[in-house]
């Protein structure tokens, strides 16, 4: 065994035993970092298979950004694991059935090879190019339709994730901008006539002979 055949499978072995911990850890702090860990032997794996561009991309993207977001949205909900793992023994013969069932699919699928036609030849110029650079030229010419609809589907969980977080609070202050726009004229002033509290002193009687009394 080569050493390229050994640190695969070293990595698979990781990958699987982190992807077990996911489903089964407790906290779903430790899920995440076992995720984490997941991300991290895929992006090993596919440096072996020499898709260098795939590796950092899921190192920056998926551990770097995604998965810290979520471990800020785990802690900031407070999520109450209790009441997640009401009724877990319940479900459990199902969601078992249906995991076997999935587990024997891949098998069948994993046994058999895939059948796929063959491989549209590159054009020379983009063959010769390496890897990360060629992936980027494809993505960019001929699959710039699918790229922006992928980033717009990212920018949507990043705002739902960001809304996610937004709790009220009583003792916090804070603008409606909302309310703001619809105010009127009548909301902001309103005169009010008020009756005079202290009576006006009594004005003197004039004298008919030019003088005051």
């Amino acid at each position: 065994m080569d050493t390229l055949s050994l640190l695969f499978y070293a990595f698979a072995f990781v990958l699987v035993y982190a992807g077990f911990r996911v489903i089964t850890a407790k906290s779903p702090v430790t899920a995440a970092l076992h995720l984490v860990l997941a991300f991290f032997s895929a992006s090993c794996v596919w440096m072996l298979l020499q898709a260098e561009f795939l590796s950092i991309t899921l190192v920056l993207v998926y551990v770097g950004a995604v998965m810290v977001l979520f471990l800020f949205v785990v802690m900031m909900l407070d999520i109450n694991i209790d009441s997640l793992r009401q009724g877990f023994w319940k479900h459990f013969p199902v969601a078992g059935l249906i995991g076997a069932v999935i587990a024997v699919q891949m098998a069948f699928v994993l046994t058999r090879g895939f059948d796929l036609p063959e491989a549209r030849p590159m054009a020379p110029e983009i063959a010769e190019l390496p890897n990360t650079k060629a992936l980027g030229i494809l993505m960019y010419t001929e699959y710039v339709f699918l790229v922006q609809v992928a980033a717009v589907i990212l920018l949507v969980a990043m705002i739902a994730a960001i809304a996610l977080t937004l709790r009220k609070r009583k003792d916090s202050r804070y603008q409606d901008p909302s309310e703001q726009v619809r105010v009127k004229k009548a909301d902001r002033l309103r005169v009010v006539k008020v009756a005079p509290q202290v009576e006006a002193p009594a004005q003197p009687e004039n004298n008919p002979n030019g003088g005051q009394a």
